[in-house]
């Protein structure tokens, strides 16, 4: 079949769009040629970029484990891409049967990809919602019962706070899941810093002048400023690497994890 008639309705094949690059990134097959020009202009000025997208991906299973290993089994995977191996459903599943995971993404090509991907599976659930609107999010949550916020849960946001610009308000989409949650539940992202080589950062700003995805490098204190009301974990907010251990070597895109716990 063509890609023309492949592709979901309302999709435009003509603008890279940032998760079918990280698919890309991960090896994955769910993307189309813009997507790999884009990453190839990518990986001209960082080779290790595709090494990068796997630390992330590391870091999003290793955030679901501390969350599963205390006790949280409800999961929201927010900005959640193209599905891929290791998935958190794959993982929470892992400590119990029963866990529930909700796959959120405002892109019409994810949930078509994420609904074969999870078909048959119970407790799993993909939901076309847009992050930045998090009242309406928890309403459709609440309304369709996907997530009971009267018990712990997990809100995971991999690769998804540096496309929320200043002016659409990424601490709001925290501080309001902050206000929803039970005692003992997690909030982990990660982030792209501006300890991110300068020629990386250029190449970026130029090459998304025309994607549906702009990129905001950020701080580590305003990346920390996100959890403002969370208690920390630790190592804190720091590399993907670190959180990770084992000496893993610095890459050319700079990448903060944290995880913030609600007391």
């Amino acid at each position: 079949m063509s890609e023309v008639k492949r592709v979901p309705k309302g999709v435009d094949t003509t603008k890279p769009n940032a998760a079918r690059v990280y698919n890309f990134m991960l090896g994955g097959k769910d993307n189309y040629e813009i997507d790999q020009m884009f990453a190839a202009k990518v990986l001209e000025v960082a080779p290790d970029t595709k090494t990068q997208a796997w630390y992330s991906r590391r870091f999003l299973v290793k955030a679901t484990t501390i969350a599963a290993e205390n006790g949280v089994r409800q999961f929201i995977d927010l900005g959640a891409g193209i599905p891929i191996s290791p998935s958190p459903h794959e993982v929470a599943k892992q400590y119990d049967d029963t866990a529930r995971v909700v796959f959120v993404d405002y892109d019409p090509v994810v949930m078509v990809h994420a609904d074969v991907f999870v078909s048959g599976l119970s407790g799993v659930t993909p939901l076309l919602a847009d992050a930045r609107r998090p009242d309406e999010l928890i309403e459709i949550l609440r309304t369709r019962e996907l997530i009971d916020f009267d018990e712990p849960v997990a809100v995971l946001a991999v690769g998804l706070l540096h496309y929320v610009m200043d002016d659409e308000y990424p601490a709001d989409i925290l501080a309001r899941f902050r206000d929803v949650m039970a005692p003992g539940s997690y909030f982990a992202f990660t982030h792209a810093s501006t300890e991110t080589a300068e020629a990386f950062i250029a190449r970026a700003e130029k090459n998304l002048v025309n994607s549906t995805s702009q990129l905001r490098f950020r701080t580590q204190a305003d990346v920390a400023a996100l959890l403002d009301g969370y208690e920390i974990v630790e190592p804190g907010v720091v590399t993907v690497q670190q959180w990770l251990g084992g000496d893993l070597p610095d890459t050319t895109l700079a990448i903060l994890g944290a995880i913030g716990r609600k007391s």
